[in-house]
């Protein structure tokens, strides 16, 4: 994207009805590590890509528990997404504190768009540099919903955001019925296998126990975050099978062994 002279406050409109630095926020969103979202009947889960700017340090946390039954996982600038997940750990506590109930879901996500979408509103200020998957679950199911850094929100089944997302989404885009109808470590299956995606056009790099994180919330169960070791049996779950030495996965005699038997 070039400069131009539309895109020097965020409350100029270009002749086309763009507001460029809008844009410019949607980008760092597009710059950030991958993250993914998918939900079922019963569970929500998110998965993400833990990438540190060197070997030499550690890796910036990108899902941040905000209640016992809600998370969300971020992509962008995470100083920024610091900020929107203390606003939002503070509304469920003040709903906690007036109510005596968890925040719904939906309510909450409502709250921080329309906190990011006044960010849009007036030239002293620049939106937010980051782009929201909120999972969780309250009376009504689990919830799965996107944040915009125009305010925009969505619920969705499935989505993914960060560089190379639009693998991931291609894969859950074929999968979605399975996420529909997945179980919790079916469901954990599927987003991993979505974040896997994101790997394929990297030369040397491969999905470890290492470099991702999943976090899991269900309508009988909190949220928890896994990193690490407890990873690794989710990862597992996704490698393929090799093959058994000395012929094909079936057991059946290679072409090379059918060709000695015929000239013995």
């Amino acid at each position: 994207m070039l400069r131009n002279q539309y895109d020097t406050d965020i409350t100029t409109f270009s002749p086309q009805g763009r507001i460029h630095q809008i844009e410019y926020a949607s980008e760092a969103v597009k710059q950030g590590s991958a993250v993914v979202g998918a939900r079922s009947g019963t569970h929500a889960v998110l998965a993400c890509v833990k990438r540190s700017v060197s070997d030499l340090a550690s890796h910036q946390r990108k899902i941040f528990e905000l209640d016992t039954h809600v998370g969300v996982a971020v992509s962008g600038i995470i100083a920024d997404a610091r900020v929107l997940s203390k606003f939002m750990r503070n509304e469920c506590l003040q709903h906690r504190f007036a109510y005596e109930s968890a925040v719904p879901v939906g309510r909450l996500v409502r709250h921080v768009a329309d906190y990011c979408q006044r960010c849009t509103q007036r030239a002293s200020k620049r939106p937010f540099g980051v782009g929201l998957l909120v999972a969780g679950v309250d009376e009504l199911g689990p919830h799965l919903f996107e944040t915009c850094p125009s305010g925009d929100e969505y619920e969705l089944w499935a989505m993914a955001l960060g560089a190379r997302s639009q693998s991931a989404k291609t894969y859950l885009e074929r999968h979605l019925e399975e996420v529909k109808q997945a179980k919790r470590d079916e469901l954990i299956r599927l987003a991993l296998a979505a974040l896997r995606e994101t790997f394929a056009a990297v030369r040397d790099a491969e999905l470890t126990e290492h470099n991702c994180m999943v976090a899991v919330v269900g309508i009988e169960e909190p949220f928890r975050v896994y990193e690490d070791a407890q990873v690794a049996g989710f990862l597992e779950a996704i490698r393929p099978a090799p093959e058994p030495e000395g012929g094909s996965a079936t057991g059946a005699p290679s072409a090379s062994e059918e060709r000695m038997e015929d000239t013995s």
